[in-house]
């Protein structure tokens, strides 16, 4: 439960980078082309990969502190770093068919998920 907390803690963190950046990225860039989502998932793929080394030559640090730093604030600012990680975590252990999979089936599937999402409120309250 007390991990829970920390996550939480760190999402409310991350959500509120992830929003900030996209409050700038509109008054800089509009919202043409979505530059912002691109550059938090990027920096948030880089960001995950740096804390996970960082944590894994830590080991003195508390298990809250990976919670809080890669489930909580990189969670909460994009998940796609999440993705981006077991992505490559597959790939590293000698699954690429599956990790190929993975990612084509997590693209595809995710915008087949929004399209149905997005059908099933038409139908609903429009």
């Amino acid at each position: 439960m007390r991990n829970l907390l920390f996550v939480a803690l760190g999402g409310a963190i991350g959500a509120s980078l992830r929003y900030l950046a996209g409050l700038a990225g509109q008054a800089i860039a509009g919202v043409a082309m979505p530059w912002v989502t691109l550059a938090v998932n990027v920096s948030g793929s880089a960001a995950m990969g740096l804390a996970t080394v960082w944590l894994q030559t830590r080991p003195d640090l508390p298990p809250a502190a990976t919670v809080f730093l890669l489930a909580g604030v990189r969670g909460g600012f994009t998940t796609f770093s999440a993705f981006s990680l077991d992505a490559i975590l597959l790939w590293q252990r000698g699954e690429q068919g599956l990790s190929v999979a993975y990612i084509l089936g997590s693209v595809l599937i995710s915008l087949a998920g929004l399209l149905a999402g997005m059908w099933l409120a038409r139908l609903r309250w429009m």
